[in-house]
């Protein structure tokens, strides 16, 4: 029968490689995009990081009667902000609505840390402070920031903002479902079935929006190299 250990060890290959790949990809994409492109690799990077101390024995917590990941925590700490902070920049977004919106993220995984190391009734109420605060961050994704990409991008970048954007609200929605359902919550589900779902979750999260994001600069890039092409000719 699997062990948590387990997941987390498949969690860690998968995580390992995707990053790989990215790390690939950095040599396909535009120049221009690499800069930005670099929060696509860190992402993965940081959860192979915590994957492995999980998968040691390292880094967990016994509050409540449960077992609470602290590294998966600050790994989400870590990553969820650079998911968004993504998307801000990919959008040309105002600094004030970039800090806006990794601030709200950032505050998401503090209070979800908060609720599942506190008593109920309180871990409850913590919990929903940190969902109206993702609520928070699906507004801004989905008005200001999705105001700010209308204004400043092409019609395929559009569509990657969309694309992305859409990827992670809705999975990042099941998260939460898996803390109320989890043991922090009724305890519906129990630990070794929660954490399946939540490495299945990191890996597709992590590495699916970096490869989605890679073949769409690679596309942009070609589309690039094409538009330049009848004006070297004309000046031939």
């Amino acid at each position: 029968m699997a062990t948590i250990t387990t997941w987390f060890t498949l969690g860690l290959l998968g995580e390992l490689l995707g990053t790989a790949v990215l790390a690939y990809g950095y040599t396909l994409v535009p120049e221009e995009m690499r800069k930005r492109y670099l929060l696509l690799i860190a992402i993965p990077g940081i959860a192979i990081v915590a994957y492995a101390l999980m998968a040691l024995g390292f880094g967990s917590i016994q509050s409540g009667g449960h077992t609470v990941y602290v590294i998966r925590y600050i790994d989400w700490l870590l990553t969820t902000p650079l998911n968004v902070w993504f998307l801000a920049l990919l959008a040309g977004a105002s600094r004030e609505d970039t800090v806006k919106l990794v601030v709200l993220q950032a505050l998401t995984i503090v209070f979800g840390f908060a609720g599942a190391v506190t008593p109920s009734p309180i871990s409850y109420a913590l919990f929903a402070v940190g969902a109206a605060l993702f609520g928070g961050v699906i507004y801004l994704l989905y008005r200001n920031i999705a105001a700010a990409a209308k204004s400043t991008l092409s019609d395929i970048e559009i569509s990657l903002y969309r694309t992305l954007r859409n990827f992670v609200v809705v999975l990042w929605m099941v998260y939460p479902v898996v803390w109320l359902l989890g043991a922090a919550g009724v305890g519906l589900m129990d630990v070794e079935t929660a954490t399946l779902v939540i490495v299945y979750l990191d890996v597709v999260t992590k590495v699916g929006f970096g490869v989605i994001a890679l073949l769409a600069m690679m596309d942009l890039g070609s589309v690039g190299e094409t538009a330049e092409e009848p004006t070297a000719v004309a000046g031939d």
